[in-house]
């Protein structure tokens, strides 16, 4: 991997994380049209780490707190009507079908999964649903009424972005609009959904990035690899509160056009013959 691949990836990571547009489409994306190759699902799932640290230092309080009251609650049933005590639950059930796909279907993802013409696809039929969940969505309830039922729903939700193109925030946001919650109360809870699933993975990964056993996939250094997950970090931290902001006053719509006529364009690339699907 060259340095000036590491940057740009860590600038698209870091960008697109926290977008309902797919982190893992866009680095693949990126790779294929610019590098004519692909950094690889290891290298993803590691700089995705970086914005996991921004969402671990921009929540630090409620992270804190959830924490907290979910262990004294283990012992202490006063504590355990508190929302706290059950954020935590809803956090670690909504969790264990990311779980369990991911290890499921580890190598299709590494490998099949990565196939342009399916990001594309998913790309498109993603925001086809998040523009019906904006239409559709009543948004009447916050995180005081959320309930162990759509913590599993929007878990399941986030299992689906195992595909990329999926995206994690788009597939939980998608869920949380159906389920009739704010778009900042299923926002805030697709952060908090994300921490187990995503620290985990890139911990699990970092063995493989530099060393991938996919054909054609870039390598990076070390120091590679810290500098585009240290990017990662920076950039992803102002997208999050960006992105809060953004969601208390406006729809998704945005994000549903530019889903599609980003799919739309790699589907042209693909036909032809511009850019390999694989």
């Amino acid at each position: 991997m060259t340095w000036i691949e590491a940057v740009v990836l860590g600038l698209v990571q870091g960008l697109t994380e926290f977008l309902p547009v797919s982190s893992s489409g866009h680095l693949r994306i990126t790779s294929a049209l610019f590098f004519d190759r692909d950094a690889g699902a290891s290298f993803t799932a590691v700089t995705q780490l970086g914005t996991e640290a921004a969402v671990l230092i921009y929540f630090a309080k409620d992270i804190g707190r959830i924490v907290r009251t979910w262990f004294v609650g283990l012992v202490d049933r006063s504590v355990r009507s508190s929302l706290d005590y059950r954020m935590g639950w809803y956090v670690i059930v909504g969790t264990i079908p990311i779980g369990i796909f991911g290890l499921i279907f580890k190598d299709q993802i590494r490998t099949a999964g990565r196939n342009l013409w399916l990001i594309s696809c998913t790309l498109i039929i993603g925001a086809m649903l998040l523009a019906f969940a904006e239409y559709w969505g009543r948004q009447t309830r916050t995180l005081e009424n959320f309930r162990m039922r759509d913590g599993v729903v929007m878990g399941f939700a986030q299992a689906a972005a195992l595909v990329p193109g999926v995206s994690r925030s788009g597939g939980t946001l998608t869920a949380g609009l159906l389920l009739n919650l704010t778009r900042e109360t299923a926002a805030r809870y697709s952060f908090l959904l994300a921490i187990p699933a995503v620290v985990i993975s890139g911990v699990f990964s970092l063995p493989d990035v530099f060393e991938p056993s996919a054909p054609g996939t870039a390598a990076p250094s070390v120091a590679q690899m810290v500098v585009a997950t240290l990017i990662a970090f920076a950039v992803g931290y102002a997208a999050i509160a960006w992105l809060l902001r953004y969601v208390a006053h406006h729809t998704l719509y945005v994000f549903v056009l530019y889903r599609v006529a980003l799919g739309s364009l790699v589907i042209c690339l693909l036909a032809t013959g511009t850019i390999s699907a694989t």
